[in-house]
């Protein structure tokens, strides 16, 4: 056991790390207590799943158009300073919507502005967040890191909106967006206790023409890298909208309160965490268990959709998050081992537009079916839609190594490993 619990939590072993672990920890409580917060805060006032993906489009368009750049700036610049000025600017949003809505002066169309304001940060955020944990312990730890960098995310999945439910009930939606806006101080001074000289940061790569062009034919000449980040793009349009579909499925179809929404997003969260604590220490990234993942997930949605009870829903909604901890952290590890150290914090923007930047076009899409055809039936499409996604990476990817592996020796038609999916 002690073996395992070491294994477990081997990346914490490392100062740097143990304190991003701590910062990230309080911020992701309140980032998803807002989420929380923020959807029930737009159903109150639009009574609406068209509104709410509109809302949930405004917080993820910015990922779709500035996260390359915010690539582009992890590799040229310092992953610290970036995520330090990002996490000071990621607190006035909060706040202003804490005010407005305490003051009765909120609108849903003050909503979208703030929520669009609080997604460009992100959008310039997420990269370097995504690829700082590759400077802060050493390769082998890389997977472990990763996985939970995830645990974190999803913890707070797990109390943001259990805790968010409780507070709105109890004294109102304000104090979820206060919460939020003085979480960032958590990773502030996280950032700024590091050692600067433990840092293993890569060479900067310098300013040139043409580089997001550049990028994008670095990865279109690696299907090793492509299949991957075009089955997470598929799954991220249909199936990742989790703040959309949750809310809807506890609300609509189980005439719940925002309790109920609260409990269903940390059923969310809970398979997260203990997903990803029980395999942090023993799972390795793998093009097949990729696969594997997205497969699971398909099944999953279309088993929530036919749930005929919200305890059985509860369940299904927590292995839900499970499964979808693990489809992400084996394809983050996996696109940080493959990709080249100068194409890094590039390729995790990908991930990151793959993952949060189809959302605008997907959340809109999915709560339009969902109000004309019911939450249930919504997440069928779903699972549906992923089930076919995975069917094509899946048929691509033995295409694409079969071809590339002719008149050579490789170990498998989908690779089990970095080394052998590049024969």
């Amino acid at each position: 056991m002690r073996r395992y619990l070491t294994a477990t939590f081997l990346s914490l072993r490392t100062r740097n790390y143990r304190l991003f672990f701590l910062g990230q920890s309080v911020s992701f409580t309140g980032t998803w207590m807002q989420k929380m917060a923020q959807a029930w805060l737009v159903l109150e006032l639009t009574n609406s799943g068209a509104w709410l993906g509109v809302t949930l489009a405004a917080t993820q368009l910015p990922t779709l158009f500035l996260t390359p750049w915010g690539g582009l700036m992890a590799d040229r610049f310092s992953k610290r300073t970036i995520l330090t000025a990002t996490a000071v600017a990621a607190m006035f949003p909060s706040l202003l919507l804490g005010i407005l809505t305490l003051t009765h002066h909120i609108t849903v169309q003050l909503v979208l502005v703030l929520a669009l304001t609080g997604g460009v940060v992100d959008a310039l955020n997420k990269p370097a967040r995504q690829s700082f944990p590759s400077e802060l312990v050493p390769v082998a730890h890389l997977t472990n890191a990763v996985m939970l960098n995830n645990v974190i995310q999803d913890t707070g999945k797990v109390i943001g909106p259990a805790i968010g439910g409780v507070l709105i009930a109890g004294v109102g939606l304000p104090f979820t967006f206060f919460w939020n806006a003085m979480s960032f101080v958590a990773v502030i001074a996280a950032l700024l206790l590091m050692g600067p000289d433990e840092l293993a940061a890569p060479e900067p790569v310098g300013r040139g023409r043409g580089q997001l062009r550049a990028g994008l034919a670095y990865v279109r000449a690696s299907p090793q890298l492509l299949g991957p980040l075009a089955l997470l793009a598929s799954v991220g349009l249909v199936a990742y909208n989790f703040q959309l579909l949750l809310p809807l499925l506890g609300r609509e179809t189980f005439g719940g309160d925002a309790r109920t929404v609260g409990y269903l997003l940390g059923a969310l969260g809970a398979g997260s965490v203990i997903g990803g604590l029980a395999l942090a220490g023993v799972l390795q990234a793998t093009i097949g268990r990729i696969i594997a993942a997205a497969a699971v997930l398909a099944i999953l949605f279309v088993a929530i959709g036919l749930s005929p009870t919200p305890a059985f829903a509860f369940l299904l909604v927590f292995m839900l998050g499970a499964s979808s901890i693990l489809f992400k952290s084996i394809a983050s590890t996996w696109l940080q081992l493959t990709a080249a150290p100068a194409m890094r914090g590039w390729v995790l923007a990908l991930l990151v537009v793959a993952i949060g930047g189809t959302t605008p076009i997907g959340a809109p899409v999915m709560g339009w079916l969902a109000e004309q055809f019911g939450t249930r039936a919504t997440f069928v499409l779903a699972g549906v839609l992923t089930a076919t996604a995975t069917a094509l990476a899946l048929w691509y990817l033995r295409r694409t190594t079969a071809d590339s592996c002719q008149d050579r020796t490789c170990s498998t038609p989908v690779a089990s490993s970095a080394s052998s999916a590049r024969c």
